[in-house]
C-alpha cells in the first residue's frame, strides 16, 4: 500500500480553495507557549518546519522566536507565502524554502528543532514518517509534532459531516502509546506525548454544510468550550490535538 494518502494534487487544490490564509499572526499562536518554553530551555537557533505550506510556524518561530528557519513542504506557493510574510513584517529573505518530496531529499544541513504540524497523519507508516524527520535533526536536537486528534468528539463530527477528509487522515497514528514507541524504536529520548488543548472541533467543508448541519455544530462547540471552562481537562475525548516530543 502507497505509504502516503494524499498528493501533491490534493494539496495544490487544497490550498488553493482555502480561504483566510493571510492574516497577522499573534505571540499567542496554537502550541506557542509550548514552543517558546522549548526554545529557551534547549537554547535552539536554528529550526525546520516539514510540510508548513503556507508557513504559520515558520512565520511564528521567526517573528516571535528570532530563529534561523527554514520551511520544507512538497506543495509551495510563493505568492500565499509572500503575502503571509508581509501580513507579519517579514519578506521572502527571512526564511529559507524548499519545496521537495520528503522522502526522495538529502538535507544539506541538520537543524535543533525539527517540527511539523499536521503532517503525520497523512502517512499509513507513522513510524516511518517519523524517521524522515530525524534525517533534518542534529545530535541533541528536538523533535516537535503535532497533528489532530481525531478519536475523540473531533473525529465524530469530521466523520459524520467530512468523511473524504476524514479519510485523508491515518486515524491509527493518532495512538500516544504508538507514537512514543516509535520514537523510542528509533533511539530518541526524552519522548513525551500527550493530548492537547481544551475542546475544539472545526470542518474543512464548513462552506458547503447545511444550515442545520452548520448549527449542530456549531452547538457542539459551545457546549464543549462551555463544558471544559468549568472542567479544563485536556483528554482523548474532548482535546483537539495531540503533542509529541522527543530528543535525539
Amino acid at each position: 500500500m502507497d505509504n502516503n494518502l494524499t498528493d501533491r494534487s490534493f494539496w495544490k487544490s487544497f490550498w488553493e480553495a482555502k480561504k483566510g490564509l493571510i492574516f497577522p499572526i499573534k505571540a499567542n499562536y496554537v502550541f506557542g507557549d509550548i514552543l517558546g518554553k522549548l526554545i529557551a530551555e534547549k537554547q535552539i537557533k536554528t529550526a525546520i518546519e516539514l510540510g508548513g505550506f503556507p508557513g504559520y510556524y515558520a512565520t511564528y518561530l521567526k517573528k516571535y522566536q528570532k530563529l534561523d528557519t527554514t520551511l520544507f513542504d512538497y506543495y509551495i506557493h510563493r505568492d500565499i507565502i509572500k503575502k503571509l510574510l508581509e501580513a507579519n513584517g517579514l519578506s521572502e529573505s527571512d526564511i529559507t524554502i524548499i519545496e521537495a518530496d520528503l522522502f526522495n531529499y538529502t538535507p544539506e544541513k541538520q537543524y535543533d528543532l525539527v517540527s511539523s504540524f499536521g503532517l503525520i497523519e497523512h502517512f499509513n507508516d507513522t513510524k516511518a514518517i517519523i524517521e524522515t524527520h530525524l534525517q533534518f535533526l542534529k545530535p541533541g536536537g528536538v523533535l516537535f509534532i503535532t497533528l489532530p486528534n481525531f478519536v475523540g468528539v473531533n473525529g465524530w463530527v469530521q466523520r459524520k459531516f467530512d468523511r473524504d477528509n476524514y479519510d485523508k487522515h491515518n486515524i491509527n497514528s493518532m495512538n500516544l502509546q504508538l507514537l512514543a514507541d516509535s520514537c523510542r524504536q528509533l533511539g530518541l529520548k526524552e519522548v513525551e506525548c500527550y493530548y492537547s488543548g481544551k475542546f475544539s472541533i472545526w470542518l474543512e467543508n464548513k462552506a458547503e454544510q447545511s444550515a442545520l448541519a452548520k448549527v449542530f455544530v456549531k452547538g457542539l462547540w459551545f457546549a464543549g468550550k462551555v463544558f471544559t471552562k468549568i472542567v479544563p481537562v485536556e483528554s482523548k475525548a474532548l482535546s483537539p490535538y495531540i503533542v509529541l516530543k522527543a530528543v535525539k
